[in-house]
């Protein structure tokens, strides 16, 4: 597995387990108190960076399969047959 794979499925899993650190504080009545207020807005906060970071990695993703290879091997080739003066 490489690394973009490991930190995509990685990111994933924060995202699900903050909304879900979120969820459980609501349920629980817990969110109703100064620290659980805080609680949730941290676990919101950590789903919002790590959802910016797949959305951050899928656009790349994507830029790199719209642009065609650069062609080096002709810029080279041209260079060589030039004559010099």
């Amino acid at each position: 597995m490489s690394d973009r794979a490991a930190l995509f499925l990685f990111s994933i899993f924060m995202i699900l387990i903050s909304l879900g650190a979120a969820v459980w504080l609501f349920v629980t009545g817990q969110a109703g108190t100064v620290d659980g207020l805080f609680l949730v807005l941290t676990a919101l906060l950590s789903a919002a960076v790590f959802a910016l970071y797949v959305k951050f990695m899928i656009g790349r993703a994507m830029d790199a399969q719209k642009q065609p290879p650069a062609p080096v091997a002709k810029a080279a080739a041209k260079k060589e047959a030039t004559p010099v003066a």
